[in-house]
């Protein structure tokens, strides 16, 4: 069944409401967490509709805070490294608790060096993500219908893929070490965001 795609501006309708999990995505204007702002949140609870919602300083979006803020919504990202220092940054809020499909991915897949987005939906679904409109201006006003799509199919899988992967981790007694690193996700932010971004603290 294919899924809805609702693309809202500004923020989340009040009174809608999520189950205990939302698969979570965002688009900036640029890869630095430093430099560079949020544009777009997507987010879907896996039960068929997809919400994107353009997003504009100042970030008057008490609805989407919220949710996001909710401690008692586990949030599913892919590199949530990125997006949580991103929702911290421009949106003030402390994303918690959080499973990334990413880390797990390379505690659980440690045959192979290939833990995109891309290659765990095809390798799963055998589906190809059209990546296309990944480095497309997303700061624009209004998304065009091409970039909506693309942001939606960001969050389409991550549900099944964290289903899966879990399995994976609890084949190879690492599960523990997964929820482990997903819990210092926030810190690891906070030091991206303070300049130690590239720093190995625990070197030597």
């Amino acid at each position: 069944m294919e899924n809805k795609i609702i693309y809202l501006e500004g923020d989340l309708p009040k009174n809608l409401k999520f189950s205990k999990s939302i698969a979570v995505d965002t688009e900036a204007t640029g890869l630095s967490m430093l430099r560079d702002r949020l544009c777009v949140v997507q987010l879907t609870d896996g039960k068929g509709t997809i919400y994107v919602v353009k997003v504009n300083p100042p970030y008057n979006c008490p609805n989407l805070k919220a949710l996001l803020a909710n401690p008692k919504i586990e949030k599913i990202f892919h590199f949530a490294r990125f997006d949580v220092a991103m929702i911290k940054k421009c949106l003030g809020v402390d994303v918690n608790p959080i499973f990334c499909t990413k880390i797990a991915s390379k505690l659980s897949r440690t045959s192979t060096d290939k833990h995109s987005l891309k290659a765990l939906v095809k390798e799963m679904f055998d589906v190809d993500l059209n990546k296309d409109e990944q480095t497309s201006d997303w700061a624009v006003p209004h998304l065009s219908e091409k970039q909506i799509k693309y942001a939606a199919g960001d969050v389409e899988y991550l549900h099944r893929i964290k289903d899966i992967l879990i399995e994976k981790l609890k084949r190879e007694n690492r599960l523990e070490y997964a929820k482990d690193a997903f819990k210092f996700l926030p810190t690891r932010c906070a030091l991206d965001l303070n300049g130690f971004g590239e720093d190995d603290i625990f070197a030597h």
